[in-house]
C-alpha cells in the first residue's frame, strides 16, 4: 500500500506544472494584451484616439481574456495547464472601420503603449506576456510598429518570453523576431485557425518557462508582394504555401513554420511576405525551413501576384449572363474598395439592365445622417444620392428612387438603412466599410436570398467562408473594379516599400 501511495505521487508529481520554479512561486503569471490593426495608408483618414475608443475605453483586466480568438485559444490552453495566473495588461480596442482606416497617429501609438507599460510596471513583474497583434499596422514616424510595441514591453518587464501572434496579411521582417521570444502566424485565409493559433502558442510559453524549450528563430523577406484577393488558401498557390509549412511542423516536432502573406495597401518598407521558423535550439534547422520556404515562395511569384481580373463592365456583364443561365446567387467581389463608398458595381449593374441584384454593403454615414435628420422612417418613399465621396477611386454618387425599405438600428450600428428600388433592387447603406462575409445580415434585414440573383460584396476573400465554402453561390466574379485596394499593383504610387519588390519593381 505504501509503494503504490509513493508511485501515485510521483506520477502526479511528474504531470504538474511543479519544477524549481514553481516550488518557489505557485504559479507563473502572464500578462496577455492586443493591439492590433491593418492600416490601409491610401486611404484618407488617419487613426487616432477617437477612432481606437469609438466603441469604448480601452479593455481592462480580465477584459483582456476574451478580447479576441486568438486569446481565447490561448486563455483556454493555459487554463487546462493549471499553472498560471492571467492578467490583462490594458489595451485598446478595435478601431472603428477596420482597415478603412489610414496611418495611426503617434498621438495613439504612444497613449495605449505607455498604458501597457504603466500596467506592466504596476503589475509585475512577470513570467510571460502574450501578445495579440495584427502585424499590418502602419503609425505615423515609426516604421516597424510591432516590434516596437515588444520594445517597448521589453524595456518594463525585462528578459522574460514574449510570444507573439499575427494575423496571416502581417507586414513584419527579422526586427520582430530580434525582440520576441517567438512569433505565430495563422494560415488560413478566410481566418479559421487564430483560436488554434492562440493555443499553440500557450504551449510555446509553457515549454519556455519550464525550461524545456529553447526558441531559435530564423526570418526570410521573398521579396514578393500580393493582393489580398489572391491570398485565399482555398486556391493555389497559396494552398500549397501553406501546406508546405504545416508539412514542416508535421515531419519535425517542435517547429514551428509560419508564412504571412503580407498587406498591400500599407506602404512600409517591411511590406510583402514573411517567413517565420522557431526551433527548439536548432539554428541550422530553422535557417534550412525558412530557405525551403522562401525559395518556393519566389518560385511561385508569378502565379501569385501577376494574375488579372475582369474590369468593372467586363465582371458585371459576366455576372448577368451566369444569373441568366440560372447560376444563382452570382457573387461579385468587390474587393478594392477599402473605405466601402464605392459606386462603380451599382452604376454598372444599372447600366447594364441588371434585375434582382442586392449591393451589400455601401458605406455612407452622410446619408444615413441625413435620413435621420429629415425623420425618415421604414416605409417611406425617397429619393437620395448614394455614396461616391469617400476617397479618390470611390466614383459618383448614384441617385435613387425608391422605397426605404428598413431604417433602424443593426448590430453594433445605431441605423442601417436599406433601400429597395427598379426591378427587385436592393442596397443596404452602413455608416462605415462593413465586410459581408455571410448571409447572416439578409436574413436580420428581412432580405430573403431566394429572392437575390446576383450580390455584390465589399470583401476580398472572407465571404468564401458564407458564400463559397458551403456551396451556396452558383457563380463568383472576383471584379477589379477602381479602388484603394486593386488587383494590380503597379498601379498604386509606392513611396515606402523595398525597390527590388516583385511585381511593382522586379518585372521579370
Amino acid at each position: 500500500m505504501k509503494k503504490s501511495l509513493i508511485l501515485c505521487i510521483s506520477v502526479l508529481l511528474l504531470f504538474s506544472c511543479d519544477n524549481s520554479k514553481q516550488q518557489e512561486t505557485d504559479d507563473y503569471k502572464i500578462g496577455i494584451a492586443t493591439f492590433s490593426h491593418e492600416t490601409c495608408t491610401f486611404c484618407p483618414r488617419p487613426t487616432g484616439i477617437n477612432e481606437f475608443e469609438f466603441y469604448g475605453p480601452p479593455l481592462k483586466g480580465d477584459q483582456l481574456l476574451n478580447a479576441n480568438s486568438y486569446i481565447n485559444g490561448f486563455v483556454d490552453r493555459i487554463t487546462e495547464y493549471g499553472c498560471a495566473q492571467l492578467e490583462g495588461i490594458t489595451s485598446p480596442r478595435g478601431a472603428v472601420g477596420g482597415s478603412s482606416g489610414s496611418w495611426i497617429t503617434r498621438e495613439a501609438f504612444d497613449k495605449y503603449t505607455g498604458a501597457m507599460q504603466e500596467d506592466i510596471l504596476n503589475k509585475g513583474p512577470y513570467d510571460g506576456i502574450y501578445l495579440s497583434l495584427h502585424g499590418a499596422m502602419a503609425v505615423t514616424g515609426i516604421p516597424k510598429p510591432e516590434a516596437e510595441i515588444v520594445r517597448r514591453i521589453r524595456k518594463i518587464a525585462g528578459d522574460i518570453p514574449v510570444i507573439v501572434t499575427l494575423d496571416l496579411h502581417a507586414n513584419e521582417d527579422h526586427e520582430l523576431s530580434d525582440v520576441a521570444s517567438g512569433v505565430i502566424i495563422i494560415k488560413r485565409y478566410p481566418h479559421y485557425d487564430s483560436y488554434y493559433q492562440g493555443e499553440r502558442a500557450a504551449r510555446l510559453m509553457i515549454n519556455i518557462l519550464r525550461s524545456n524549450y529553447n526558441p531559435v528563430m530564423s526570418t526570410r523577406k521573398p521579396g514578393v508582394i500580393t493582393p489580398s484577393v489572391f491570398q485565399g488558401t482555398g486556391v493555389s498557390p497559396a494552398m500549397e504555401i501553406m501546406e508546405r509549412a504545416r508539412r514542416w511542423e508535421d515531419r519535425i516536432p517542435g517547429v514551428y513554420v509560419s508564412v504571412a502573406f503580407g498587406f498591400a495597401y500599407a506602404d512600409v518598407p517591411d511590406v510583402g511576405a514573411t517567413v517565420m521558423v522557431i526551433t527548439n535550439d536548432d539554428q541550422e534547422l530553422a535557417d534550412r525551413i525558412a530557405d525551403d520556404m522562401n525559395n518556393y515562395i519566389w518560385r511561385v511569384r508569378h502565379e501569385f501576384a501577376g494574375k488579372k481580373l475582369p474590369d468593372t463592365a467586363e465582371g458585371v456583364r459576366l455576372s448577368i449572363a451566369a444569373a441568366k443561365r440560372g447560376n444563382t446567387p452570382v457573387v461579385i467581389a468587390d474587393h478594392s474598395d477599402r473605405t466601402g463608398n464605392s459606386t462603380h458595381i451599382l452604376s454598372e449593374l444599372i447600366k447594364q439592365g441588371a434585375s434582382n441584384f442586392c449591393i451589400a454593403t455601401i458605406s455612407d454615414k452622410r446619408l444615413i445622417d441625413k435620413l435621420k435628420e429629415t425623420g425618415r422612417q421604414a416605409g417611406d418613399t425617397v429619393t437620395v444620392a448614394v455614396g461616391g465621396y469617400a476617397d479618390k477611386y470611390a466614383g459618383d454618387p448614384v441617385e435613387i428612387s425608391g422605397t426605404l425599405a428598413y431604417f433602424n438600428k443593426y448590430g453594433r450600428y445605431d441605423k442601417v438603412a436599406v433601400l429597395k428600388f427598379g426591378d427587385n433592387n436592393t442596397v443596404i447603406i452602413t455608416p462605415d466599410l462593413h465586410q459581408v462575409t455571410d448571409t447572416g445580415i439578409l436574413g436580420n434585414l428581412d432580405l430573403s436570398l431566394d429572392e437575390i440573383d446576383i450580390i455584390s460584396l465589399k470583401s476580398r476573400v472572407h465571404f468564401r467562408r458564407g458564400f463559397y465554402e458551403n456551396g451556396l453561390a452558383g457563380a463568383i466574379f472576383e471584379v477589379d473594379a477602381p479602388g484603394l485596394g486593386p488587383a494590380d499593383l503597379t498601379n498604386i504610387e509606392y513611396k515606402n516599400i523595398p525597390r527590388d519588390i516583385y511585381p511593382v519593381y522586379s518585372k521579370e
